[in-house]
């Protein structure tokens, strides 16, 4: 079975949201999308995902307030896609626990470049048949 990379992406812009879930589908992840804050904090304690992207500007809550929570509940890096440009911002998302960060508006191979550094794709295994066998000695 594949091992694919999971992105959750807190987005409350439609078109935005859809605008990322289709460079991170082209980008070789699975993409799981919610609108609000507390719909991301709960998507967040799933274990599959890989990296999240967050806005800052949600309508149920802060960004920051999302980011120390889904901190808490996964290991996952965060992007951080925000309007939100001046310095104090951008030191307020990675006290935050953001990995990386990036200013609307984006290009999208900017986003994809990111994501990709942040959660590489999975390196598959070799067959069983293609591991060398060497007499006497142990791979392991």
């Amino acid at each position: 079975m594949e091992n694919k990379r999971v992105c959750l992406v807190v987005e409350d812009n439609d078109d935005i949201r859809g605008l990322i879930t289709v460079v991170l589908r082209r980008a070789g992840f699975e993409v799981r999308a919610v609108a609000t804050g507390a719909e991301g904090i709960a998507a967040a304690a799933d274990p599959a995902v890989s990296l999240v992207t967050l806005d800052l500007g949600l309508p149920d809550m802060d960004g920051h307030v999302v980011a120390r929570a889904v901190r808490a509940l996964s290991k996952a890096p965060l992007l951080f896609l925000t309007a939100r440009s001046e310095n104090d911002d951008v030191l307020a998302g990675m006290a935050s626990g953001a990995a990386a960060y990036l200013t609307k508006p984006f290009h999208p191979k900017e986003l994809k470049d990111l994501a990709v550094q942040l959660c590489p794709a999975p390196v598959p295994a070799a067959p069983a048949s293609q591991v060398p066998h060497i007499p006497g000695k142990s791979l392991c």
